[in-house]
């Protein structure tokens, strides 16, 4: 008898100390793909959507261009992590798959490139206004307010989300952008990066709204390229350039735009992924 209530005190012992240890346990969600014909881009589009098992609320929206890479990102892992968290929203992710088009259909939408890349951009832009978002609204449970819509890409799926994020602040209300491909340029020969650089020049030419908030991520071996010769690789320059343009606008460093840098962080989805987290506090974290 003497032992049985030892063993039992030892059990009480250790149920409340793991009770004590603040252990959050990982949230689960599905991962499933499905697809939307578009009429803008004449095409059908895959989506690979993953969703939280668990939630009582409506859902916010993430959107992430080249949403094909989702396995190499490791994003459903990613975004269960975060969702552990009593301090984040709850929000439905939905990747968007590119095909073979993919640089027609990223850019911006306002003007091609120096090389006519670019020249979907503006329907793609239609697509995920007029005909995505339409959709998940009417097969989940999603909230519908700006605030609640967030778009991210990776290197020119990147300059795609800012361009559309920025030119549609009364759909989405941020932007992550990695490794943009910021350097889009309307000219090769001549060209000077006041001048020339396009994401640059359309910040430059609009209004400043201040529901808009923007992050941003570039490695340190993004590439090798200095075309400048300062010491600084060009993916770093044109992104703090970019956020520069944002500040000449209003924008206020780390209450609007932030920007994290990846030492020895790469172009590829193996330094985007590991960042991810990082970007998803940011976008759906309780303020």
């Amino acid at each position: 008898m003497k032992l049985t209530l030892t063993l039992l005190g030892q059990l009480l012992f250790l149920s409340l100390s793991y009770s004590q240890i603040n252990i959050k346990p990982v949230q689960q969600t599905t991962y499933k793909n499905d697809s939307i014909y578009s009429q803008y881009l004449q095409r059908t589009v895959t989506l690979s959507i993953i969703t939280p098992t668990q939630h009582q609320q409506k859902l916010s929206l993430l959107l992430v261009n080249d949403g094909q890479d989702f396995p190499a990102l490791g994003m459903q892992a990613s975004v269960e992590s975060i969702l552990g968290n009593n301090h984040i929203l709850p929000f439905l992710t939905v990747g968007i798959h590119c095909n073979h088009e993919r640089i027609l259909e990223y850019g911006t939408a306002a003007q091609a490139d120096y090389k006519n890349r670019g020249t979907k951009a503006g329907l793609y832009t239609l697509f995920v206004i007029n005909e995505l978002i339409p959709y998940l609204e009417h097969h989940y449970s999603l909230k519908r307010e700006p605030e609640a819509r967030v778009l991210a890409g990776f290197s020119l799926g990147g300059l795609s989300a800012f361009d559309i994020v920025w030119h549609h602040a009364n759909v989405f209300s941020k932007v992550g952008v990695f490794s943009g491909a910021l350097w889009w340029r309307q000219r090769e020969e001549g060209y000077t990066d006041e001048h020339d650089r396009i994401i640059h020049k359309l910040v430059r030419a609009g209004f400043y709204k201040s529901e808009l908030k923007f992050w941003f991520e570039a490695g340190t071996n993004d590439e090798k390229d200095d075309r400048n010769n300062n010491g600084v690789i060009d993916a770093i320059d044109d992104t703090l350039d970019l956020i520069n343009e944002l500040h000449q606008k209003g924008y206020h460093a780390n209450k609007d735009t932030h920007y994290h840098q990846v030492e020895g962080g790469e172009h590829n989805t193996h330094t985007w992924g590991k960042v991810m987290p990082v970007f998803l506090k940011w976008a759906f974290e309780k303020r």
